[in-house]
């Protein structure tokens, strides 16, 4: 089975790691990895070479990251995306193609390969981000798409009712999960060799993206970040750098004075998939809006401050604490940490097999 695997980001390729993994070790499939979005990108950290280094090839890659953080960009970024890979499905014959998540990239990916009926296997579809525009291409991918894999029952019920059948969707749960269970992380030691950053003190991991729904307010919500990280004395700072999306240069550029001026504050653009995921087991806690914040963070579980509408809609598992992004309910949530209390893995997103599932499912299929 020739199978076209497409990845746009950083936190894609983390997410597909296993599944990659399994594809290649099985002689059943063809596996064929085309890079696109901010992977090529210097100022991304050019992750291609992450890949590249965890010895998969690449068959076809090039830049569709927009060059500015405007809506006119966005849109180009999009038509740029759409007719490069006219281009690959012209050129190469493929069986089935697997797309992941929401991104506008993604998007323009799979809305391409209509036109030649190349199948579609869309991971985590079903899911909802009310203070984002991924909704709307996440669900559009889930309508382009003939294979559904959800990450929880919730979610594959949502794509059943999206596709109006049951037909070929679902419940496997999360490959994040996969990660954290096969995975070996680094050891503090080997963490701040690799990294000069000792997670033995007490660390915030920060990732704060964009809310493309409301990109207008983004100039408040990243001084109200930061007017509260100001105030944060007692932690180390661990501040991961934005997408490209709707104002993400913006933020980008604030969060990098804020750390510059800051005697705590630490700028990451790439941990890679296992220095994410060990920053994460390590740290006090996580703040901000990102996905990872929901899933990956419930396997261990951290505590987490979601901030703001960007993720609204996701499952709250007992870990999160949600508030506005506001100076005093941030800096108040922080503080209370101290009654947070040892948790459990509930399992709402699998048990860890998620890729051996996936492999499973598209043999019979």
């Amino acid at each position: 089975m020739k199978i076209a695997v497409l990845t746009s980001s950083r936190a894609d390729y983390s997410i597909l790691y296993p599944l990659l993994l399994n594809l290649k070790r099985d002689k059943s499939f063809d596996l064929n990895i085309i890079t696109f979005g901010t992977h090529i990108s210097e100022k991304h950290g050019k992750t291609i070479e992450l890949i590249r280094k965890d010895g998969f090839e690449i068959k076809d890659n090039f830049k569709t990251n927009p060059l500015t953080d405007t809506p006119f960009a966005i849109s180009n970024s999009i038509a740029k995306t759409i007719n490069n890979f006219a281009k690959i499905w012209l050129k190469d014959k493929y069986d089935l193609v697997i797309a992941i998540g929401d991104r506008f990239e993604m998007f323009a990916a799979c809305a391409s390969s209509i036109p030649f009926n190349i199948p579609i296997a869309h991971i985590h579809g079903g899911e909802t981000t009310k203070g984002a525009f991924d909704d709307c291409f996440r669900h559009s991918i889930t309508q382009m798409s003939n294979i559904h894999f959800t990450s929880t029952e919730i979610y594959k019920k949502r794509v059943i009712e999206l596709k109006g059948s049951k037909k070929n969707v679902y419940n496997v749960g999360a490959l994040s999960i996969d990660n954290l269970k096969s995975l070996n992380l680094y050891s503090k030691k080997q963490f701040e060799k690799l990294f000069n950053i000792d997670i033995s003190l007490p660390s915030i991991l920060i990732t704060f993206q964009p809310e493309t729904a409301n990109f207008n307010l983004n100039k408040q919500y990243i001084r109200i970040l930061i007017d509260a990280l100001n105030e944060i004395k007692d932690y180390q700072l661990i501040i991961t750098m934005p997408n490209a999306d709707t104002m993400g240069n913006y933020i980008r550029k604030e969060l990098e004075k804020f750390i510059n001026k800051s005697i705590n504050a630490i700028k990451i653009e790439n941990f890679g998939t296992i220095g994410y995921l060990t920053c994460m087991k390590y740290c006090t806690m996580m703040l901000g809006n990102t996905s990872s914040g929901f899933i990956e963070a419930s396997f261990f579980p951290k505590y987490v401050i979601n901030i703001g509408k960007r993720q609204e809609g996701r499952i709250i598992t007992p870990n999160i604490n949600t508030i506005k992004i506001n100076k005093k309910e941030i800096i108040k949530a922080i503080q209370e940490f101290k009654y947070f209390k040892p948790l459990k893995y509930n399992r709402v997103y699998g048990d860890g097999q998620t890729a051996k599932k996936i492999i499973t499912i598209l043999k019979n299929v």
